[in-house]
């Protein structure tokens, strides 16, 4: 879709429509009245379009265009299955956190955001990435994420079967 990359070094994905409250940014004004302008395809097209399209960012890229404008929030907020498919996917490094959570009655966006950097964390930590690490000064600054004991329980096995 045109307009979905960003100028100048900014995020690879932000959405076409964004607003960035300085009037305009070099696209030409001339929108077709009432908000969004003429890339705001949620206001163009029908829900189910719109969330499909959505369907297709990662979770970061999704996280951003939620807050692009209120039109957006309110499509990807309302919409459970775009917040499941990314969960799902992460419950196959978090699966106990992540089955704990939907037990609880978590939302599928709540239970995401509540085990997203945790699955980055771990999984880093499973795959043997700090196996070798001398000290602790050597560790990356984002290598650490509060864990249970069960969590740091498979991180150690992980690292005995090395």
């Amino acid at each position: 879709m045109e307009g979905e990359r960003s100028g100048a070094g900014g995020p690879p994905l932000l959405p076409a429509g964004r607003d960035s409250g300085g009037g305009g940014g070099g696209g030409g004004g001339g929108g077709r009245g009432g908000g969004g302008g003429p890339a705001d395809f949620v206001a163009l097209l029908p829900p189910e379009v719109s969330s499909r399209i959505f369907s297709d960012l990662d979770v970061e890229s999704l996280c951003h265009a939620a807050v692009t404008c209120k039109g957006w929030h309110r499509v990807i907020e309302s919409n459970d299955r775009l917040w499941r498919h990314h969960c799902l996917s992460v419950r196959a490094v978090c699966q106990r956190e992540i089955d704990c959570d939907r037990g609880n009655g978590y939302s599928w966006k709540i239970t995401l955001l509540r085990n997203y950097w945790k699955s980055k964390v771990k999984q880093e930590w499973l795959s043997g990435k700090y196996s070798n690490v001398p000290s602790q000064k050597s560790l990356p600054e984002k290598s650490m994420y509060p864990m249970d004991v069960d969590t740091w329980g498979e991180i150690l096995e992980a690292e005995l079967e090395r």
